[in-house]
């Protein structure tokens, strides 16, 4: 029987303190909020709705530059053959994917700066200066990156997106649709840099098996082959100026 009231007494005193808290917290909490209103909209003076229109613009192309990089410009061939460089040196992270990236990117605005002018001397500015709408700059915009696309695109990779699509063949290259001249320009790409590539492969290949037939000759079996080879790579990558042949080549291509 004691336990049971000293068990109802210890509840009696929870809940008393439960509705002190109750009736502490009740009043702060019953005050009024003040949230800000928050009002996004596009609208005002013609010249509000430019500048909107342009930051909505600029927010759109930032949001998908690393795709625009990669598809219609000349950094898959790049990133590609120095990526495979790398390997043949057998020098696992080193350049290190910031340095090879970073080079391929200034490579590429190196290359492609003749077509980013000429958008932005008959496409951008010119509706920066509301001479021409926007529909007619995404036209006149795509016309000099359609034209490097095709100068570097195969005929048997527009043929393959062509047959896939069941499309008739274009009368003229403007008559090639985007949708079908990017991948096709992108295999075209993939197809020249691993060609590249082999061709970098095959003197740091042979220096391979000449030091792993020595290796094997001596009786040399546990020695890794790498672990010799890799020195004669590099002084040869090194003798022959081998970062200005590669970069020299590639730029040439296009």
């Amino acid at each position: 029987m004691n336990k049971i009231i000293a068990r109802s007494s210890k509840l009696l005193v929870v809940a008393l303190v439960v509705l002190a808290l109750f009736l502490l917290v009740r009043p702060v909490a019953a005050q009024e909020i003040n949230i800000p209103d928050i009002n996004l909209e596009i609208g005002g003076e013609d010249g509000d709705l430019v500048t909107s229109l342009q930051v909505l613009l600029l927010l759109t192309v930032l949001a998908i530059a690393p795709a625009i990089l990669i598809m219609v410009t000349s950094f898959t061939r790049i990133i590609i053959v120095l990526s495979m460089i790398r390997n043949a040196l057998a020098t696992r992270t080193m350049p290190p994917n910031q340095v090879l990236i970073g080079l391929a990117i200034f490579l590429t605005i190196f290359i492609m700066a003749p077509v980013w002018q000429g958008v932005i001397d008959d496409a951008i500015n010119p509706y920066l200066e509301e001479e021409i709408g926007t529909d007619e700059m995404i036209e006149t915009g795509l016309v000099p990156v359609r034209d490097f696309m095709l100068e570097y695109t195969r005929e048997e990779d527009l043929g393959l997106f062509y047959e896939l699509s069941d499309l008739d063949r274009p009368q003229n290259p403007d008559d090639v649709p985007i949708h079908i001249l990017i991948p096709a320009f992108v295999v075209s790409e993939l197809q020249i840099a691993f060609i590249i590539g082999f061709i970098i492969y095959i003197p740091f290949v042979m220096i391979d098996m000449i030091v792993a037939s020595i290796l094997m000759s001596m009786g040399m079996l546990m020695l890794p082959p790498v672990m010799i080879s890799l020195p004669f790579k590099i002084m040869l990558f090194v003798l022959v100026d081998g970062w200005y042949l590669v970069i020299e080549s590639l730029i040439r291509t296009f």
